[in-house]
């Protein structure tokens, strides 16, 4: 993160925000003032009024930046998924409080794909949480379907939120470990 990510950032127009780690809903006033703690994967973590919020990119214009537009456009479903192309999108999905993308947190624990006879693909994901208490789970959850559903030749999304086996720091990769210092 720069400097200048780091400044205070008036927020322009009211804005719907989560509440981390609890997963509340909240709306973010114009005019408060909030600092980017994170910009990964399309979303936005700022500290304002003490408390860390998630912002989707939907919303990024109320804090000066560029927004976010998903890509699902409806169209007819055409040849299979490509896994290794799931696990790219999946990549881009971050826990809101780690700088660390969700598959090198060691959080999704399963993708499985499994072709339609009539075209497309069903894909089958378990993860986890950091926490079984994290309130982030559900929008977690729904970022990670959503983010799927736009991959070429997804026909259908399941992600079921696991919690065996527990999750723990060992399941962290090698890299974000070393990015993380935890060595």
């Amino acid at each position: 993160m720069t400097s200048s990510e780091q400044d205070i950032i008036i927020i322009n127009r009211d804005c719907e925000a989560t509440l981390i780690p609890f997963g509340n809903s909240f709306i973010l006033k114009k005019g408060d003032e909030v600092r980017i703690t994170q910009a990964l994967g399309g979303s936005y973590t700022v500290m304002a009024r003490g408390s860390l919020f998630r912002i989707e990119g939907k919303d990024a214009d109320a804090i000066g930046k560029e927004v976010m537009t998903e890509l699902n456009d409806d169209s007819e479903v055409i040849g299979s998924a490509n896994e290794s192309d799931i696990w790219d999108v999946l990549k881009t999905c971050y826990d809101p409080e780690i700088p660390v993308n969700m598959v090198d947190l060691g959080l999704i624990y399963s993708c499985e794909v499994n072709d339609a006879e009539d075209g497309g693909s069903f894909i089958d994901i378990k993860m986890t949480l950091t926490a079984p208490g994290c309130g982030m789970g559900p929008m977690l959850v729904d970022e990670v379907k959503s983010k799927v559903a736009n991959v070429s030749g997804v026909r259908d999304v399941n992600v079921e939120l696991v919690w065996d086996p527990p999750w723990t720091q060992d399941m962290i990769s090698e890299a974000a470990r070393l990015d993380l210092g935890m060595y």
